[in-house]
């Protein structure tokens, strides 16, 4: 796709400065712009490889006064780091802009779709399933009976929606996904041999929620897996079954929730956490990497550590782990001399 100068200020709200018609058609970093690309300055520090990119097209804040010659063509705008991201989605969503239905695909005669359907080759659609407007399928998805889909959602190329799933509006569900599995329910008999519960619930996923590449989320055992509106998976997480996100918490890469916990509303969970079943986590709370949860947890509480203690106290402690040998030593040498 190629873009001119004059049409980017357009979609931007702002102000060519040099040549209106130049033309771009693809992105780069402001240190690797060369021709035909669109690049930024937001951050101060970059100011320097303004005057050597050869980037043709550069967004810059309106306070910007260049201090050199300049072989790039400015568009001044309020924000150049936010009008940079708006561009970036007004770009995805013409990349996207798919419609139509390619063969071959399975539709049931039952299911029912909305407004400017895109459904990609080799995708099934089961019995009873419901689908809304301008909803984007990609190849090789597989949406099970019963299920329903909102308004604006995207489905990239091979998820797996489980029957009875249920996902709302500006939904975006990436590869590999798979939405709606069996939750991990076994029981022991009095010999020690597991025998499967049966899995009847759903999942629920509410509006503007997206689940990253390779993200597991289990139908609940009875009721619902629920993720409520505004939620963030990374890739490669597991979500076992009947838990339940609060709004607007997002969860870093590799971290698994057991079944049944819940989790408050704007938490920030980060890469490679552990939380165990039946537990729950409050509101605000922030959990860095790698830490271990292992009880409940009050609104606003800030963890590290596996367990997991309070984030000051982890620093604290730490201090004294790494000192640990030294310390030992100070120890040997006093009861020595006793």
């Amino acid at each position: 796709m190629v873009f001119t100068a004059g049409q980017i200020a357009g979609i931007l709200e702002g102000e060519v400065h040099g040549n209106p018609e130049i033309a771009v058609h693809k992105l780069a970093k402001i240190e690797e712009g060369e021709k035909g690309s669109l690049t930024f300055l937001a951050n101060p520090k970059y100011t320097s490889h303004i005057y050597k990119t050869k980037a043709s097209i550069t967004i810059v804040n309106k306070d910007f006064i260049p201090e050199q010659d300049l072989e790039t063509t400015l568009i001044k705008v309020e924000d150049a780091y936010k009008s940079f991201s708006k561009l970036l989605e007004y770009y995805n969503q013409v990349k996207n802009n798919k419609t139509g239905i390619e063969q071959p695909v399975y539709k049931s005669d039952s299911a029912t779709f909305g407004d400017d359907l895109y459904l990609g080759a080799f995708s099934y659609i089961g019995s009873n399933v419901t689908i809304g407007n301008n909803v984007k399928i990609y190849p090789n998805v597989y949406i099970g009976d019963n299920v329903r889909i909102g308004n604006n959602v995207v489905v990239f190329a091979g998820a797996k929606i489980y029957s009875e799933s249920i996902i709302g509006n500006n939904c975006v569900v990436h590869s590999g996904v798979i939405i709606g599995a069996d939750g991990f329910g076994f029981t022991p008999n009095s010999e020690g041999e597991f025998s499967k519960v049966p899995q009847t619930g759903n999942v629920i996923l509410e509006d503007n929620v997206d689940v990253g590449a390779g993200t597991t989320i289990d139908r609940a055992t009875l009721g619902s897996t629920i993720l409520r509106k505004g939620v963030k998976l990374d890739n490669q997480i597991q979500i076992a079954h009947n838990v339940e996100i609060g709004e607007h918490t997002v969860i870093a890469a590799q971290t698994g929730v057991a079944g049944s916990t819940k989790i408050g509303k704007h938490c920030m969970i980060g890469g490679q956490v552990g939380i165990v079943g039946h537990i729950v986590i409050g509101n605000n709370v922030k959990i860095q990497a790698q830490s271990g949860i292992g009880r409940n947890v009050k609104d606003n509480e800030v963890l590290q550590g596996s367990p997991a203690l309070n984030y000051g106290d982890f620093n604290k402690s730490y201090v004294h782990f790494k000192n640990l040998p030294k310390i030992m030593n100070r120890i040997d040498n006093l009861e020595n001399k006793d």
